[in-house]
């Protein structure tokens, strides 16, 4: 279904003015029928009219919203004629307005828990815009009606029974919520009349949830004096002798009588009775609940039954369902956040990470939701603090327009480290709270390997953090599960479909997989695909030849070219090398693998780069794991997995929706690695955030290592399979990290900080400024402007802090900013926050630095000496073989992933700033033909980390009295 913005060509006509209009329209000055004293109120001839105006606002609608039709689903339990009467008015007026009605009818065993269920899947549907569940239910179950009308979703609430829009009635709320269709349609048929209500004496008999306590309300609520009677009231007669206006419902045929009512009364008689009459065809007739004859003798103004009331209810539903539909489209071009900032308690010195984040009440994730213009139609809450966001949203969001697009990156790191995250949230909350634009920060999910290793969490640090923090950097929503789980399913087949292969003849192996059911043989979805890709045309399995079937059931898989490793998300040394098929029952198929850490998975870097279900699908599909004996890849689809491989990954899909300390929005979507894989969080998470923070809005996301590897994965392969345009880029450093740079001493984690790295030394600032420049200068290659956000640490001079900015302008950089958003949160990225927005209003020349129709060398070429700064390149013979297979695999037109030290700008990561002149050694060049690039190995890239002597988990555990976790950082 196909949900676009509109964009409306003035102004977006809010729905309180809609009621203003139908009375300037409608007023009795305009309608004759009304003019002369004692006529009729016909309800027929107002609702008539109503539906016109409402046919043209609706006209109007789908003119400058396209895609929008106001949606109205009926729900009906049973089959009672008299409410299958007041249905059937009811579609034929959505049809005369142009409103898409659905009418559903259940069988009168449903029961109440299916019911709701159904009201729950309506809620939820964003093409539905007004619910009705028709009363009485007619069920064979105990069914609670106020239960029912409660569950149906407030804003949908078109009939305003529910409870939420019955009390915003109650305290004089009258245009946020929905106004009771019948009780509304005697309003305006009362406005109709000329009758002043300020300051009248109104009586209303009944006292009914439907009719007589919301109309009493709305009457009270426009100033009149009321009185409300019912069963129990005395002396009823002389009651209602004093009303200047009079509303019935109590459903008794002619119980109000003329000599009741005052002269010159305005009378709604909301009563409709079947009452004998032997004169009529059919044995009866319709009476209200006002004795009409002598009523309208006293009155001024009466309805009539039938044609007074009836239609005008049907009327204000139609209006309210109009209303819903435009509330819709508001919220649609309304692309202005109203974001609650959540204020930081700032302390000196910075207390540690996760005492900083515990000290902070995260907004509930729905709250968050509905600030940034999402619905519960669009999420899927877990717990209260995170949220999937469905990328169906895309679909609803796709005429808007896009935000400017930030990416932050770094200098080549240090052990001493640049706070890139950190620099990311910062900036996002100094946006947020300091400029008040409409912004998101979109992040990789942290292995939990590193988490319990050395390294730490990812969710930034000090005041500029990613909470709940421990929530961030353990188990989120089970993305790297899911693909832990995905990988090694596909590990197992290709173990599996091997042995199978080794202990069976063909015609055992065709009957197993494809085995007959009822004596019929039927080939899977997935099975057709495979004979497709072998040039089989045939469907019925039992007409394959003899070399066929050899062809379909055998993958024959050479083991020495598998790439497909089992993962786990654990650090584990002893996991770099294992021997599978030990046990006897493999009789003797023993093999040597390995496993990697599972954000080294192909499936994440294809998560990572995926832009939709039918783009996921099919790039699991294609991921080749083997080649056959030969030379064949051999893929997931080939394995029959990549069905199983979605369903694995169905959830995981959808991205993450979590808040910085300050409120601010954050999606959290995939994190593979920087050195084979890309090093850059999801495309899909992109795209929702584009849209949602609008043209004028911001979206910060991080790339992974330094920008020689990082930035430059990101624009080469995640621009290319996006097509989004990045606006600016931030450039992370700090003076320390340039002081290693420049030739200072070694840092060893876990060991105190050198003196040279404490004291003023603009001299070694200077020589290690080489690295910053060459980052400027590869990052102004791509046409980009670069904004250099230097971290400050207490240790830093002013004098270094001021030469350094001197030094980035002066080369290239559109500003160089000091920030210090780790101690003060946005206060510190304040400054940061304006340069970006400056830098990202100049004018762009986007360009790639490589053609994808170049040759594999020539890319890998491009990027050596253009990014690198080496001088060749220098290519083994084993990976030109790998190459010029590629290359007939019809893979050529990839873009390259180049696996290299992140330690250094060259091969050798004990090179620092920015050598020159050497030769880039290319080992090995491997293909990850799901995520659509070939990743040539620069040097032996390690898949697996180990823990080191004193790893983190010695330091976290559970307090068993406050159940919270203890020793995250």
């Amino acid at each position: 279904m196909n949900f676009v913005v509109c964009v409306l060509k003035d102004t977006v006509k809010s729905w309180k003015n809609l009621s203003r209009s139908f009375y300037r329209e409608f007023s009795i000055s305009n309608h004759p029928i009304m003019e002369q004293y004692g006529q009729l109120l016909s309800g027929t001839e107002v609702a008539k009219n109503i539906r016109a105006a409402l046919a043209e606002q609706v006209k109007q609608l789908k003119e400058q919203c396209s895609g929008l039709t106001p949606g109205l689903t009926i729900i009906q339990v049973g089959a009672r004629e008299d409410s299958n009467v007041y249905i059937r008015m009811k579609m034929k007026a959505a049809e005369e307005i142009g409103i898409k009605a659905t009418h559903t009818v259940f069988p009168s065993s449903t029961t109440q828990a299916e019911l709701l269920r159904i009201l729950n899947k309506i809620n939820l549907d964003p093409s539905v815009h007004g619910i009705i569940v028709q009363m009485p239910l007619d069920s064979v179950n105990v069914i609670d009606s106020t239960l029912i009308t409660d569950s149906v979703n407030p804003s949908k609430d078109v009939d305003g029974l529910n409870t939420i829009n019955q009390g915003k009635l109650a305290v004089g709320d009258l245009a946020s919520g929905f106004l009771p269709c019948t009780p509304n349609g005697c309003m305006e048929l009362i406005k109709r009349t000329g009758i002043k209500i300020e300051g009248s004496q109104a009586v209303v008999i009944g006292r009914s949830k439907i009719v007589g306590t919301p109309a009493a309300e709305l009457l009270k609520w426009h100033n009149a004096t009321v009185t409300v009677c019912h069963s129990k009231t005395k002396n009823l007669p002389e009651v209602v002798s004093g009303a200047d206006i009079l509303i019935v419902g109590i459903g008794q045929p002619n119980m109000v009588k003329g000599d009741w009512i005052k002269q010159g009364a305005v009378v709604i008689d909301c009563g409709i009775n079947s009452i004998p009459d032997p004169t009529k065809a059919s044995g009866s007739r319709l009476v209200g609940d006002v004795d009409f004859e002598t009523a309208k003798m006293k009155s001024s103004w009466i309805t009539p039954v039938p044609g007074g009331v009836g239609p005008m209810t049907v009327a204000m539903l139609m209006k309210n369902t109009v209303i819903a539909a435009q509330k819709a489209a508001f919220k649609l071009s309304n692309t202005q956040w109203n974001l609650s900032l959540l204020p930081l308690k700032l302390s000196e010195p910075v207390p540690r990470d996760i005492d900083i984040a515990r000290s902070q009440t995260p907004k509930n994730v729905m709250e968050l939701a509905e600030e940034i213009g999402l619905s519960m139609s669009d999420v899927e809450l877990y717990g209260s603090t995170k949220a999937k966001v469905n990328i169906n949203i895309l679909e609803r969001l796709a005429e808007k327009p896009l935000g400017k697009y930030v990416i932050v990156c770094g200098i080549t790191p240090t052990p001493l480290g640049e706070g890139k995250s950190t620099t990311t949230i910062g900036l996002s909350q100094a946006i947020g709270a300091h400029l008040k634009k409409n912004v998101f920060a979109c992040v990789r999910q942290p292995s939990q390997g590193p988490t319990f290793g050395i390294k730490g969490g990812a969710a930034g640090g000090g005041y500029s953090q990613v909470i709940p923090m421990e929530e961030f950097n353990l188990h989120l929503t089970g993305d790297i599960h899911a693909i832990t789980a995905a990988n090694n399913l596909l590990a197992a087949q290709i173990e599996a479909r091997m042995f199978h292969e080794a202990t069976q003849s063909d015609k055992a192996l065709y009957a197993r997989l494809v085995p007959k059911d009822k004596g019929t043989r039927k080939f899977s979805a997935i099975q057709v695909r495979r004979l497709t890709k072998l040039g089989i045309n045939k469907s019925d399995p039992d007409s394959l030849t003899d070399e066929e079937i050899h062809n379909f059931a055998r993958l024959d898989i050479d083991p020495t070219t598998i790439t497909w490793q089992r993962v786990m998300d654990t650090n584990d040394r002893f996991l770099r090398k294992i021997r599978v098929g030990l046990s006897d029952t493999e009789k003797g198929h023993e093999r040597d693998c390995q496993f990697d850490i599972s954000v080294a998975s192909e499936i994440m870097a294809v998560l990572a780069l995926t832009t939709g279900y039918a783009d996921f699908r099919s790039r699991l599909g294609q991921m080749v794991v083997a080649s056959s004996k030969q030379g064949v890849p051999i893929t997931a689809d080939d394995l029959g997995a990549s069905g199983a491989l979605m369903v694995l990954m169905k959830d995981a899909i959808h991205p993450t929706l979590m808040q910085t300390l300050e409120g601010t929005p954050v999606f959290v979507h995939a994190g593979p690695f920087a050195n084979i894989a890309h090093g850059n969080s999801s495309i899909i998470a992109d795209q929702i955030a584009l849209r949602l923070v609008g043209r004028e809005g911001f979206v910060l996301t991080e790339a992974g290592f330094g920008a020689d590897i990082g930035l430059e994965k990101f624009i080469h392969i995640k621009c290319r399979a996006s097509g989004l345009k990045p606006d600016v880029v931030v450039l992370v450093a700090t003076v320390r990290a340039l002081k290693m740079h420049g030739g200072g001493p070694q840092v060893v984690p876990g060991n105190p900080i050198p003196a040279a790295y404490l004291e003023p030394n603009c001299a070694l600032v200077e020589t290690g400024f080489s690295n910053l420049k060459k980052h400027i200068e590869n990052i102004r290659k791509f046409g980009l402007q670069v904004v250099v956000a230097i971290n400050r640490f207490t240790t830093d001079s002013d004098e270094e802090l001021g030469f350094l900015q001197r030094l980035c302008k002066e080369n290239g950089a559109f500003d160089a900013v000091v920030c210090s958003h780790w101690a003060t949160g946005s206060q510190g990225a304040a400054t940061l926050a304006e340069a970006v927005a400056k830098a990202a209003e100049q004018p762009s020349d986007f360009r790639y630095l490589y053609d994808l129709e170049q040759s594999i060398e020539e890319k890998i070429e491009v990027i050596a000496k253009e990014v690198y700064g080496a001088e060749k390149i220098e290519i083994s013979p084993a990976a030109k073989v790998q190459i010029e297979r590629y290359k007939l695999q019809g893979f050529n037109n990839f873009p390259i992933c180049m696996a290299k030290t992140h330690l250094s700008l060259s091969h050798d990561p004990s090179l620092k700033g920015a050598p020159t002149g050497f030769t880039l050694p290319i080992r090995e060049v491997r293909a990850s033909v799901g995520a659509g690039f070939l990743y040539p190995l620069v040097g032996t890239m390690s898949t697996m980390p180990g823990l080191p002597t004193r790893p983190a988990i010695f330091d976290i555990d559970l307090n068993l009295e406050t159940g919270n976790i203890e020793g995250l950082f």
